[in-house]
This record gives C-alpha cells, structure tokens and sequence, in this order.
C-alpha cells in the first residue's frame, strides 16, 4: 500500500471532523478549512491509489 493513501486517508478524516466541529461551533471558517482539508486527502489518496495500480500492472507484466 502506497503512504499517499494513507496520508491521504488521515487527511480525510481530519478535515471531516474539523469541518463538523465548524458546523457545530458555528465557525464556518473552521468548516471551510476541514472540507478543503478533506479534499485534498481524497486527492492525496487517489494519486496513492494510482501509484499502487501502476505498480502492481508492472509487477504482472514481468
């Protein structure tokens, strides 16, 4: 497993509960900041994702 999916994945989980914590605070600065952190985990495990998928399509070629 690649360690830009699980950044990617902590970075996700992170961002939800800041961006819930905002909600529930009513600080919408705090929740903006936890879903832009949000999506950039998802991004992050995605590119983790990518990199796992191409190494192992290298690894069945051989």
């Amino acid at each position: 497993m690649d360690n830009d999916r699980i950044k990617g994945t902590v970075k996700e989980v992170k961002g939800s509960v800041k961006e819930t914590a905002g909600k529930v605070t009513g600080n919408r600065q705090t929740e903006v900041e936890g879903k832009v952190e949000k999506n950039v985990g998802k991004v992050q495990r995605n590119v983790g994702e990518a990199k796992d998928e191409v190494r192992d399509a290298l690894k069945d070629q051989k």
